[in-house]
């Protein structure tokens, strides 16, 4: 409902564990892997539409084939995109050489992205430019086969400035300043080593240059290099590589901030950052998908072994629970249930908001993903509902009528579709007066189902800027006269920026922030702002592990009730005639909803890596000075 938040990315690794010629008897082409990759990309548009890519590696190719095809989008809808271009490619080699038709050994020989390992990604540009060069994958190239890095992640670095140093001072120059092409030189840099290791070990053994290619893929230690290059990372990931002679993983943070699931059995392996993708592209049971632990890599060799290692020591699990609230897709059988929980533990506070009046009270969301969490929410409206009938009936006892009855039992929760986001109108005028004009239209609303002494609770996801909601939302919601607009979050107060793969990356564009300021002004306070700075600037030059969040201070003096009230008061037009209310969830009642997914780091400043602190006190420094610089 207000700004959407972005979020980088979406990973999808693939591979066939059998011959080609398998699949084309089995499932009528040698292109199963690709179109499977097709489908798992597509399913995870959700996490990202600004970019998308795709690699492949063919097995044992021979000297002088091309054995690594990759292709990258920017377009409007990069993933289909990317596999017209890789359909055209396909075809056109047909249309000129159909003696391939039914030959697979051709087909892998001629035809580019047909091949067994494959890894897929989608974006969003939320860090440095969205060119089609800062698409994953990168690829680092190299005439050794083994030494061949293919990589994309789900990512953010606290510490990209301090891993950019370490390249250096290891004598590298790196291309460029990104967390992306960092992280692939650091791996880069101890794959060069554990290759040339080997290579003068099977020298000294006896074996030729020739004989040395495959026991350097049978003997890299994928587990080993990983350790190294990972030592210094502090960050959110999933970390997914290819390597030019076929070996591939997918390494997870030590906390779980961001997801991975993967399933296997004879023919596949296939590593995701969504479960119900994997269930439904190969049809397998919730039970058959596995989550990858915390600070472990699933490594798969070009010999088609898979293990899964522990690469690094895990933290105390913090998995983020924006996943659950808003990212992944609802159709995970835990994140539908878990967002239905969290409308249902809002319900107490909006009945309290609406005094109970359920009667004269219409219930509505925007967007469609807090459709889940408006349904657990009816389904608690609803119980409500049916216990005061039951009262009312026993009430009355003998005395009361069978009219009286069915006028009490007829009584239902009012569940209309209030707004609708018009997809096809695009704010695409800058200047500030005409594009306000503009948002305010981008949602139809339906007229005639509010009564002027209704009162109208519209659910969301999360209310993070909050200037859709003033500029847009609340406007044309009060078009439709109701006696109050409540505006319920199924998500807490968001205070603190990410800095692990969402796109909040400073403090003043957070709604929650911006109340705090002005109720420390209300209170004469506000000289805490300048003491939370000259801390901050105090711990500058300490290591990440000694610093603290200061920021909280800003937050301390008031109750999440009173910042509430305050954020309703800066989102409410000055022309608006219905009273407003905004309800939060608390992030206890979010922990009591996600059990298992403690990651709450933007709702209450509790940082799972070290980094974090430094990059929100960094965030606090950027706004007092006016610096308008990414915290990370």
């Amino acid at each position: 409902m207000s700004d959407s938040i972005k979020h980088e990315c979406g990973i999808a690794v693939l591979r066939l564990l059998k011959p080609l010629e398998f699949y084309k008897e089995k499932y009528g082409t040698a292109f199963y892997g690709v179109n499977k990759m097709y489908l798992m990309m597509e399913k995870q548009h959700n996490r990202g539409q600004d970019g998308a890519g795709f690699a492949s590696i063919k097995l044992n190719t021979k000297p002088g084939e091309r054995y690594i095809s990759r292709v990258r989008s920017i377009a409007q809808q990069p993933i289909q995109d990317i596999f017209a271009q890789i359909n055209d490619r396909v075809n056109k080699e047909f249309t000129e050489h159909p003696e391939y038709a039914d030959d697979i050994a051709l087909q892998k020989k001629h035809i580019p992205y047909i091949g067994e390992v494959f890894l897929g990604h989608v974006r969003y540009g939320t860090f440095g430019k969205n060119s089609v060069e800062s698409v994953h994958p990168f690829l680092r190239q190299n005439n050794w086969m083994h030494r061949n890095l293919i990589m994309a992640g789900n990512f953010n670095m606290t510490n990209v400035k301090e891993l950019f140093a370490n390249l250096i001072r290891l004598g590298q120059h790196p291309k460029e300043y990104t967390d992306t092409i960092t992280i692939m030189e650091k791996i880069g840099h101890f794959l060069d080593d554990a290759v040339s290791k080997i290579y003068k070990d099977v020298k000294k053994e006896g074996y030729s240059k020739n004989e040395a290619s495959p026991l350097i893929a049978e003997r890299l230690n994928v587990a080993k290099i990983l350790r190294k290059a990972a030592k210094n990372w502090d960050g959110g990931y999933a970390m997914a590589g290819l390597i030019g002679h076929g070996d591939s993983f997918v390494l997870r943070d030590p906390a779980g901030i961001r997801p991975t699931y993967y399933y296997m059995d004879d023919e596949v392996v296939v590593i995701a950052s969504e479960r119900p993708v994997i269930q439904t592209v190969f049809n397998v049971k919730f039970e058959d998908v596995k989550e990858l632990e915390p600070g472990h890599a699933i490594i798969t060799k070009k010999s088609g072994k898979v293990v899964i290692k522990k690469i690094l020591e895990p933290l105390e699990r913090k998995s983020c629970s924006f996943e659950r609230i808003y990212f992944s897709r609802g159709s995970d059988a835990e994140i539908y249930q878990e967002r239905k929980m969290l409308g249902k533990l809002l319900m107490p506070k909006v009945l309290e908001a609406i005094d109970n009046d359920t009667k004269n009270t219409v219930f509505s969301y925007i967007p469609n993903t807090a459709e889940t969490s408006f349904f657990g929410m009816i389904e608690t409206a609803e119980a409500s509902l049916n216990k005061k009938k039951t009262a009312a009936i026993l009430t009355g006892q003998r005395s009361i009528s069978a009219d009286k009855v069915t006028e009490i039992l007829s009584e239902r929760i009012r569940v209309e579709k209030i707004a609708i986001k018009d997809v096809k109108l695009r704010t695409f005028i800058t200047e500030d007066s005409s594009r306000d004009d503009l948002v305010a239209h981008v949602y139809d609303v339906t007229y005639g189902v509010i009564k002027p002494n209704d009162n109208l609770v519209i659910i969301d996801d999360s209310i993070v800027r909050g200037t859709t909601l003033k500029k847009s939302i609340l406007k044309i919601l009060d078009r439709l006269n109701p006696k109050k607009i409540v505006v319920v979050s199924s998500a807490p107060q968001i205070r603190y920026p990410d800095c692990y793969g969402i796109d909040m990356a400073n403090l003043e564009s957070l709604v929650a922030f911006r109340a705090a300021l002005e109720l420390l002004k209300e209170a004469g306070k506000y000289d805490i702002v300048k003491e939370v700075y000259d801390k901050c600037i105090d711990q500058t030059e300490l290591e990440d592990v000694y610093v603290q969040n200061f920021v909280k201070e800003i937050y301390d003096p008031f109750t999440d009730e009173q910042i509430s009230d305050k954020i309703a008061e800066l989102l409410s037009p000055d022309n608006i005639n219905a009273e407003v209310k905004i309800i939060f969830q608390s992030v206890e009642n979010l922990h009591k909803a996600c059990p298992e997914h403690l990651g709450d780091w933007y709702f209450t400043g509790n940082y799972p890596t070290v980094g974090g602190n430094r990059v929100v006190n960094r965030a606090f420094i950027n706004f007092y000075e006016g610096n308008k610089e990414r915290a990370y």
